[in-house]
């Protein structure tokens, strides 16, 4: 088995949508990112996934190689039907869906418009932010302010400040790819993390899965654990307890121990990279 990934592109909801394939084995899994995550970003997630499932991770539109134009719808109801486009085909038949922070809130959106291609979710430190709750706790400039970097031209070493846990191979994919994350999509997304009601799409999940938040990073609480128990009582919750909001990137073996110990499957060991 090779861990050489390769990407392709679809045609979803109208629009091209590029990917990342690893040549796993076993049931689908499809990764979705955060805000300015293209798919490269996701690869050592994707690679220690791969010996137990056929990892796909998108690039979200304005991203990465996907479809991005001046003025292009970049809501989370227009992501959700994008991922729900390429969940269509037959080849996507009961795929688990895995989402980070922006990912997870679309994850949670396409499930509840449909999800009878979706086997179950993986919800890794959702947002729960929305009307008439306390805010994301990232601004906007931060991410603004990084894109305008990167499109300048920004190094590693210049990011290592801002994530001082990352490793240098993730420094530099981030470097790298962070100005194709086109600015207005992420505008959109941001102000959606205030304006769409998350909370009553959870109330409306049915799809089994794992909600992980991070221990560290402020955005899921305990008081917000309680109330999407309630809401979702299906939903299996753990913990990261030494990570803030990046989960693999901030404790990459804590997240996997506890995606492993969900999934019932041993997420302890990288596999050999081939070239």
């Amino acid at each position: 088995m090779t861990l050489a990934p390769y990407g392709y592109h679809v045609r979803a909801n109208g629009v091209r949508l590029h990917l990342l394939r690893f040549g796993g084995q076993g049931p689908r899994l499809l990764i979705l990112p955060g805000i300015t995550s293209p798919a490269v970003t996701w690869g050592f997630v994707a690679e220690r996934l791969a010996p137990h499932f056929d990892v796909h991770v998108l690039d979200f539109r304005g991203r990465g190689l996907s479809f991005s134009a001046p003025g292009m719808d970049a809501s989370l109801e227009t992501m959700a039907a994008d991922v729900l486009g390429i969940l269509a085909s037959p080849d996507w038949s009961a795929t688990t869906v895995l989402g980070h922070s922006m990912g997870a809130r679309v994850a949670i959106r396409a499930a509840v418009r449909d999800s009878r291609q979706m086997a179950r979710v993986l919800l890794i430190d959702p947002p729960v932010s929305g009307p008439g709750r306390r805010s994301y706790p990232y601004p906007l400039d931060l991410y603004v302010n990084s894109i305008r970097a990167a499109v300048q031209g920004i190094t590693a070493e210049a990011l290592r400040a801002f994530t001082p846990t990352w490793t240098d191979e993730q420094l530099r994919l981030r470097a790298q790819w962070l100005h194709t994350c086109d600015e207005a999509a992420i505008v959109q997304a941001h102000r959606g993390f205030h304006e769409d009601d998350i909370h009553a799409d959870i109330a409306r999940l049915e799809t089994p899965g794992l909600l992980m938040a991070a221990g560290r990073g402020g955005v899921i609480s305990a008081e917000d654990r309680a109330e999407i128990r309630a809401l979702a009582p299906h939903l299996s919750q753990c913990v990261a307890a030494d990570a803030g909001h990046m989960i693999p990137w901030d404790d990459a073996e804590g997240f996997f121990r506890l995606l492993g110990e969900y999934l019932r499957i041993d997420l302890r060991h990288a596999p050999r990279r081939v070239a």
